[in-house]
């Protein structure tokens, strides 16, 4: 028996983005010059960029379209979706124009005392390949998209202006999914001291954890000699801990040890940050100043448990997220992340996997705040190829200097409780993908061996088989429901983790007849019905995951694929125009919870009531015909009842994956009026009941904002949910008008998006369609304090209008 690993770890969160009189932090949001094409000359400071568009950073340049099926379309067979012959794919990749080189220039002012000072110069994300200049100067080029990467400018930075320019080159045929475009993460300049803290030299552990006590270790590499760091631990109200003086490093590194008495545990439901301040003196003279925020807490894997958080046992309730934000594209905005998450968090959800790639700074600083157990991934390729320029270019050159800097700059999160190594690699037939896998772990582990490492596998039989899977600290399963018990049988490990699940596809409000379940279904409208029985030809509806999760210990968790719906990977219809975007989300691309939430709410929330009627109650021309009722509630058993006529008691059974998961009422015959549930406690008692109800025609427009108060900061958004009702107010969920927006006072307007994967309107014009009777519309914060209104009008309708304060 491989031996077994156990991970005890209080992991630090983010290095926070600070200023004191040791080191500064210039965030460049503004005053970008961007411009499409290749610019000979383009890096030199004296460069005539007058008629340059400006632009903010975080930016994505593709998101602006137009959508074209033209853009990037493949003919390529998809191997890991079984698929043996090449067709043409339109929409793989978002159908938007990603492709090509662009430049970005800013001008940077340093102050008068920089010579003899340190200069980084920080990237957060830019895709993709970025060649980075500095006074005409460069300074230096990274190759992956989503790596986080720095250069030490100190050299060329001189005071007063000082010219940065960057070069980005996406090219055709180089992935899977809509990478975005640009500098689509922040970028920003570190000054500080010759003697210093290194760059993500600092590395926060809890080698002991109990209830009554804590261990805080520190280590930190500093540059400079005769140095002293002192470390002092902050609640969360700010009241001091506990401190340490070090004097003597080991090497370049300091190492400190800080008790904590009677210690409040992080986890997602008690989300409990600390703080530490690192102070780096050279005699009495403060050089450098750190502040990290960190939880106190305890991992553990074991074959007779699984995972355990804190001594306890912890099932990961857990989504897969691509990096896009629907109508911002790949432009990080954590207004927009923090509701993605808040959405997630109301569901039940308690982990996520960040798939393919590296996450943003942004996303895990939330997981920690909110409470989410994190799977960080690195790479969806490795040496053998999925795409022809995709990372398999680069693996050979980069893999250690990404994988290095991936875990020394989000290491400290203590959301973070497992590394991904990839994701259904190519690599995973073979001698040589076992020893990639293998080197690829040891990395991970000489730089954090507090955690363990997984790979998502696709291809069970080969990875039983060469040893793959056997090697690794986790074995993650995509899919292959049919193949968990012998897997756990041959695997060492003890345990197996669904590291992606279900791919159930639906659209939001769309439904299908007859309701049977289905694979690979395809419409005349491109569209998969929201009954949630439909999934691909590899993949499953969510009850058959859910039996595994329940009945077998040894499933840890699982990481459903998706919890949003991306752009790009339209399946099933990635041979088909104009669709354009995915139908796995549990909620669609613009944030609305499709039926499938309720069901995923019902099993994960476990303290709130979910009682959700579907289909929608609208079927004009469909009276007396067949349309089955499904109830997805956290109760085992519900009446229904149709224009006051019971329908009958179900209760939950074991019969089906589907019967013991969900109530269905699969005789109903269609008549206007109104659907009633009526849920029931173990005792037949009523307990709680829902309704809906025919709508007549679209009368009047309804906003509802999920947050009523935003920051005078020019980047915090808030997002209106517009619906359409009748003259009695009753959602119209068939409703297709087409809506104009207006915004006016202290926000501007963003985007809209209406969750239609066939959509191709373009999220920044001021108009769009319902679909399904809703869509989001985005209202941006100005910097300055005041009031904003939302006005949305329809032809034919009364127009709704909303008040939003900015301060």
């Amino acid at each position: 028996m491989k031996k077994l690993f156990c991970f005890l770890v209080v992991i630090l969160a983010f290095t926070q983005a600070a200023f004191s009189q040791s080191r500064e932090v210039k965030v460049l949001n503004a005053n970008w010059k961007f411009q499409k094409g290749d610019h000979a000359g383009a890096e030199k400071v004296v460069f005539n960029d007058a008629k340059w568009q400006r632009v903010s950073v975080p930016h994505d340049w593709a998101i602006y379209g137009p959508f074209d099926k033209n853009v990037d379309i493949q003919k390529v067979a998809i191997v890991q979706n079984g698929e043996t012959v090449a067709t043409e794919k339109t929409g793989r990749t978002g159908a938007l124009p990603h492709i090509g080189s662009a430049w970005y220039r800013n001008t940077v002012t340093l102050p008068k005392d920089v010579k003899g000072k340190k200069v980084i110069l920080l990237f957060e994300g830019a895709m993709s390949e970025p060649e980075i200049y500095w006074n005409g100067k460069k300074v230096g080029e990274w190759k992956y998209g989503y790596s986080y990467f720095y250069f030490d400018i100190s050299q060329w930075a001189q005071e007063g202006n000082n010219t940065l320019a960057v070069k980005l080159s996406n090219k055709e045929f180089a992935s899977r999914w809509y990478p975005g475009a640009g500098l689509y993460r922040n970028v920003s300049v570190i000054i500080k001291n010759e003697e210093s803290i290194d760059q993500w030299g600092q590395f926060v552990t809890t080698p002991l954890v109990t209830d009554a006590v804590a261990k805080v270790n520190i280590k930190t590499k500093v540059s400079g000699e005769n140095t002293r760091l002192l470390t002092t631990i902050f609640d969360a109200d700010g009241k001091k801990i506990g401190s340490d003086e070090a004097t003597v490093p080991f090497g370049q590194e300091f190492d400190q040890n800080i008790k904590v008495e009677t210690p409040k545990l992080w986890s997602p439901e008690s989300p409990y940050l600390y703080k530490a301040v690192s102070q780096l003196f050279v005699g009495d003279q403060l050089k450098d100043e750190n502040t990290t925020v960190f939880g106190i807490r305890s991992i553990k894997y074991e074959a007779a448990k699984g995972f355990s958080l804190n001594g306890k046992v912890t099932k990961f309730k857990g989504v897969c997220l691509h990096h896009d934000l629907g109508p911002l594209g790949v432009a990080v905005n954590k207004a927009a992340l923090r509701r993605q998450m808040q959405i997630l968090k109301d569901m039940g959800c308690n982990a996520i996997r960040s798939s393919h790639n590296m996450p943003s700074f942004e996303q895990l600083e939330l997981a920690d705040e909110m409470g989410f157990l994190f799977l960080a991934e690195s790479f969806d390729e490795w040496a053998k190829p999925k795409v022809d320029n995709g990372y398999h270019r680069f693996f050979e050159e980069y893999a250690e200097k990404d994988i290095v800097n991936l875990v020394r700059a989000t290491r400290n999160h203590p959301s973070i409780v497992m590394w991904s190594s990839g994701n259904e690699v190519p690599d995973q037939w073979g001698e040589e993908g076992v020893k990639r896998a293998k080197w690829l772990q040891e990395i991970f582990h000489r730089e954090d061996p507090t955690r363990p490492v997984t790979v998502g596998m696709d291809q069970v039989k080969a990875t039983i088989e060469s040893g793959f899977g056997a090697l690794l600290d986790i074995p993650g399963l995509n899919y292959r429901v049919h193949l968990y018990d012998e897997a756990q049988k041959k695997f060492p490990q003890g345990f197996i983790l669904g590291s992606e699940t279900a791919s159930t596809v639906s659209s939001r409000g769309i439904y299908k007849f007859p309701v049977v379940q289905e694979k690979m279904k395809q419409y005349p409208d491109f569209q998969s019905s929201s009954y949630d029985l439909e999934a691909c030809s590899w993949s499953n509806v969510p009850d058959e995951d859910f039996v595994l999760q329940d009945d077998k210990p040894w499933v840890i968790g699982e990481f459903v694929w998706t919890g949003f719906d991306y752009l790009g990977e339209p399946t099933p219809y990635d041979e088909s125009w104009p669709s354009r975007s995915s139908y796995f989300g549990i909620n669609d691309l613009a944030g609305l919870p499709k039926d499938r939430y309720y069901l995923y709410r019902s099993r994960w929330n476990t303290k709130d009531t979910t009682l959700h009627i579907l289909p929608h109650w609208n079927w004009e021309g469909r009276e007396g015909q067949t349309t089955p009722v499904f109830v997805y509630t956290n109760y085992n058993s519900a009446e229904l009842f149709i224009n006051g006529k019971s329908m009958g008691v179900l209760k939950k059974n074991n019969s089906t994956p589907q019967n013991r998961y969900r109530l269905m009422w699969m005789d109903v015959k269609y008549e206007p009026g109104i659907v009633k549930v009526v849920a029931l406690d173990d005792n037949g008692k009523a307990v709680a009941e829902e309704q809906i109800q025919t709508a007549g025609k679209p009368h009047h427009i309804v906003l509802e904002a999920e947050r009523k108060t935003m920051s005078a900061d020019g980047e915090d958004i808030s997002f209106v949910t517009v619906s359409v009702v009748d003259k009695n107010g009753i959602p119209c969920p068939t409703a297709t008008n087409q809506l104009k927006f207006k915004v006016s006072g202290a926000a501007s307007y963003r985007a809209a998006c209406n969750g239609d994967a066939t959509s191709l309107e373009m999220f920044h014009n001021d108009t769009m369609k319902l679909f399904s009777g809703k869509l989001v519309v985005l209202v941006q914060s100005k910097t300055s304090a005041g009031t904003a209104k939302l006005e949305v009008s329809g032809a034919g309708l009364k127009s709704g209008f909303i008040d939003l304060l900015v301060k």
